[in-house]
């Protein structure tokens, strides 16, 4: 689950010290001010500090304190015989009310949002399916990583379709976020699965893709991807619909895109082509979704796929995946990612993946 805790964290302790400090320096200037000069009323600034992080309870103290300091007040600066304080109490004291309640609205609003965001994601993580980590002459290995703490569930897939007569793969986003977006992702795992298993080529099936989820989707709706065949053990053939490339991973480091044409995305139309590239035992294939392509730094900088691709050649696919995932928190500031993330890791196995298990 990545939703804050309510009442815990960075933001939570900053409210409470600019609150607790705001008391105080307003003490300090009653003390020092002439009497000529009463700030009490600031007293009412704390609490509402406080109602926009902090629980209820808090910001009910901050609000007594600030009542309390205010009754000091006016002993000290020997006001109680004026209208004037009172009428300063009572808008203190519906002021703190008034931040009681927000704080309380507040609160509901977030545990609303929080239940609603685990049944997104359980409900996301439900449709992705397990990929096998070996099948004859290929290793697998794939990742999904939730956004940053305030964004919203997406649509990030992925699958595999194994059969006798071939072996493809896909890894797609779905535009938009949410239960919808996440609803929208098992139409595609299941429109994949129908197509990869019975079309020839994967203009075919991209072509029965389309076809099948159109209906589904709405005027602003559509689906990026990438489709892998991977049948032919020494061929890589993708095409892609609108979805960052793939990043060929050669065994001595080297990386380079695998650069389709540009199709249209799902939901859209179909104009796509394949290509095919050689690849050799050792190599492996990188896909993924456009969080981890448009990871920025806290200066604007993309994270650089292509310098950051020979990690991946060394090590067991599950090792390669754990770093660079590691390597993509430590680009994004405090390691938030702004968007959700699916990978999958592909290599050619220099012996039949039956002799690996």
């Amino acid at each position: 689950m990545h939703t804050p805790s309510l009442a815990g964290g960075r933001p939570a302790a900053t409210a409470t010290v600019l609150a607790t400090g705001w008391l105080l320096v307003t003490i300090v200037l009653d003390v020092v001010l002439p009497t000529t000069f009463v700030p009490d009323t600031l007293f009412a600034i704390a609490p509402l500090i406080a109602c926009s992080v902090l629980p209820p309870r808090i910001t009910a103290g901050f609000g007594c304190a600030a009542v309390l300091l205010l009754v000091w007040s006016g002993w000290w600066n020997r006001t109680w015989g004026s209208p004037q304080q009172w009428i300063v109490l009572l808008d203190v004291v519906l002021v703190s009310s008034a931040a009681v309640l927000v704080a309380i609205v507040r609160v509901h609003r977030e545990q609303r949002l929080t239940r609603l965001a685990a049944i997104a994601e359980a409900a996301q993580r439900a449709i992705l399916p397990t990929v096998p980590a070996a099948t004859e002459g290929l290793n697998a290995a794939s990742r999904y990583l939730s956004a940053a703490a305030d964004a919203v569930v997406g649509g990030d897939l992925y699958d595999c379709s194994v059969t006798e007569g071939y072996t493809r793969f896909i890894v797609g986003d779905v535009r938009g976020k949410g239960l919808e977006a996440v609803e929208h992702a098992a139409r595609v795992i299941r429109a994949f699965r129908q197509a990869a298993a019975t079309k020839a080529t994967l203009t075919e099936a991209v072509r029965d893709m389309n076809t099948y989820l159109t209906p589904f989707l709405g005027d602003e709706d559509f689906v990026t991807a990438v489709l892998l065949d991977l049948t032919v053990r020494d061929t890589i053939t993708l095409t892609s619909c609108g979805h960052p490339p793939a990043i060929l991973v050669h065994e001595d480091g080297s990386a380079t895109f695998l650069e389709a044409p540009p199709g249209l995305p799902l939901g859209v139309g179909y104009d796509n082509e394949a290509r095919s590239f050689a690849w050799a035992p050792g190599d492996r294939i990188l896909l993924y979704t456009d969080g981890l392509s448009e990871a920025r730094d806290a200066y604007g900088e993309f994270l650089p796929l292509l310098d950051v691709a020979p990690m991946l050649a060394t090590g067991g696919l599950e090792e390669a995946l754990d770093a660079l995932l590691d390597r993509v928190r430590s680009h994004v500031p405090r390691g938030a990612l702004g968007d959700d993330l699916a990978v999958l890791l592909l290599e050619n196995a220099a012996v039949p993946a039956a002799a690996v298990r």
